[in-house]
């Protein structure tokens, strides 16, 4: 690399470098390849932190998005009921009610929130939060009777867990 930087006079044609400045260049060329593989460490610890920093931001939005959605759950709750009560009788309104609660539905499905569907399945302690255990013959032991409070997901992580009533089946 010496020679290469001594003979190449583009760098100031018309003058020959000067004994001093040979005598440095050949002090660092031993450096050189410890300086390249450590820009090419420093390229590559700057290139994870980019990546590390926008998964971090995805992340933040999601969490964000999270505690959004889940503050939203008690309006569905309470349309639900409307919807199951008797009160309405008007067929239009409960027509409207039910429209605006698809509509409440439909946009949290398009920001991932998907409903947990329970009666009738295996109790899964990890998505069903058991509030009664009813002994009976009727049906297979641990399958949920009944879903009082719908559960959610967002994505794939539990937004809420379904309250449901569980069975007891001692003889199996």
């Amino acid at each position: 690399m010496t020679e290469e930087l001594t003979t190449n006079r583009s760098l100031d044609p018309g003058h020959e470098l000067a004994p001093s400045v040979r005598q440095e260049l050949a002090n660092a060329e031993p450096d050189v390849p410890q300086l390249l593989d450590r820009l090419a460490r420093l390229q590559a610890d700057f290139e994870n932190a980019r990546k590390r920093a926008a998964k971090e931001k995805q992340e933040f939005q999601e969490y964000a998005l999270f505690d959004a959605v889940k503050t939203l759950l008690p309006v569905l709750d309470s349309f639900e009921r409307a919807l199951r009560s008797s009160a309405l009788r008007d067929m239009h309104f409960q027509n409207g009610i039910g429209l605006i609660y698809k509509q409440l539905l439909d946009a949290l499905v398009k920001l991932g929130v998907r409903p947990i569907h329970a009666e009738g399945g295996p109790f899964d302690p990890a998505i069903h939060h058991a509030v009664h255990i009813v002994e009976s013959h009727e049906v297979k032991d641990q399958q949920v009777l009944e879903e009082l409070q719908r559960g959610y997901k967002f994505k794939d992580r539990l937004l809420r867990p379904a309250m449901v009533t569980v069975a007891r089946n001692s003889g199996g």
